[in-house]
């Protein structure tokens, strides 16, 4: 059977929320749950529709959408804590201890659930991921990328979207009119998450890390980063490298801040054999 966002969809409500996800593959196999990147219109079948299938053949997979994004319940930037979330979840759907995989603002979750719910992990994997800290080497302020993403939230027209899906990648081939519209369209289905992430701007991180906790994770970790992200430079995937005991980082010329994208092949290959 094809993988479709219709046939893999379904709501599933939480302790605090009604949460959107996607899901394929056998409910006994083991779990192993993606979690998106930010930014206007991005959801998990968004940002992993690639790789739910080739993952799907040998674990439960599940796209989770996070409060205040895709066809999830709207959330205040005061009410966000996706580790919190997360654990929710996979209490909700039974599941006692899973993988966890995320893009960007999905790898900040990523590595705090790895440090506040170890027990509940088997193993981490995040592409693109920032530790919230400035850098020697990338750029002061904010990157190209989040310029352009805070532009999404606040003019989301179909040039904003194309220039942001443009930014995201190393390869503007990969910036299909498809994809731009399915953002854009599930943006403008879903005004409330624009104004509430615009409103939050400034006020606190999506998700805030605490770097002296990076030291005790105990999972095995990979992390994989586009040495040409121009939304989250790769300095951070080095400093993280270094504070993880047990972790691994893969660097791939020519790719941007969706690796799992623009390398979908490379992608699946090389989490189905570190989960294996």
């Amino acid at each position: 059977m094809t993988l479709t966002y219709e046939n893999t969809s379904r709501m599933v409500k939480t302790r605090k929320f009604n949460l959107h996800i996607n899901e394929a593959g056998d409910a006994d196999a083991p779990a192993v749950v993606m979690l998106h990147g930010s930014g206007p219109g991005a959801t998990g079948w968004s940002n992993f529709n690639q790789n739910i299938g080739p993952l799907s053949e040998h674990y439960r997979v599940v796209l989770a959408d996070m409060p205040g994004w895709g066809e999830s319940d709207p959330v205040t930037w005061q009410e966000r804590e996706h580790s919190t979330t997360l654990r929710d979840l996979l209490d909700e759907l039974d599941i006692d201890k899973a993988s966890i995989i995320g893009n960007s603002m999905g790898g900040g979750t990523t590595i705090r659930f790895g440090y506040e719910h170890p027990e509940r992990v088997h193993k981490l994997i995040t592409m693109g991921a920032s530790v919230g800290q400035p850098g020697m080497f990338g750029p002061g302020g904010l990157s190209e990328g989040i310029k352009i993403l805070q532009q999404g939230y606040r003019e989301p027209s179909f040039d904003t979207m194309k220039r942001l899906v443009d930014v995201m990648t190393f390869d503007s081939t990969f910036a299909t009119d498809e994809l731009i519209r399915g953002r854009a369209e599930m943006v403008a289905s879903n005004p409330e998450h624009n104004k509430n992430f615009i409103d939050g701007i400034g006020k606190r991180a999506i998700v805030e890390l605490d770097l002296a906790k990076l030291p005790t994770i105990t999972a095995p970790t990979l992390l994989f980063h586009g040495r040409d992200d121009r939304v989250v430079h790769f300095e951070n995937s080095l400093r993280t490298v270094q504070l993880i005991p047990n972790a691994r980082l893969l660097l791939i010329n020519r790719c941007g801040h969706w690796l799992q994208i623009e390398h979908a092949e490379e992608f699946n290959r090389e989490v189905l054999s570190f989960l294996a």
